[in-house]
């Protein structure tokens, strides 16, 4: 079952992922919404639509913008649609 980790910290475990360019989407259910504080950055995908941020806040310290979702994406991309991906230091494994 696949587990996002950071510092030590479960952020999210789920065997319900969908994995699309190498990178595990995690149910949006299968992460504490606590850890997770909002961000304005956003980002393009040509196919999967634009993509937008969060920040990692666990015991004090921030891993910004280390989690990105879609909250529209595009019809190529509806599988991930609710999900959520880790980069920045999270391990996934």
């Amino acid at each position: 079952m696949p587990v996002a980790t950071w510092n030590g910290h479960e952020i999210a475990r789920s065997d319900d992922t969908v994995v699309v360019e190498g990178n595990h989407y995690f149910p949006a259910d299968s992460v504490d919404p606590a850890l997770l504080e909002d961000s304005t950055t956003h980002s393009n995908c040509p196919w999967k639509g634009v993509a937008s941020y969060k920040t990692l806040v666990i015991d004090g310290k921030r891993n910004v913008d280390a989690v990105w979702y879609y909250p529209e994406p595009k019809s190529a991309a509806a599988e991930i649609k609710d999900r959520y991906a880790f980069w920045k230091g999270v391990t996934v494994g």
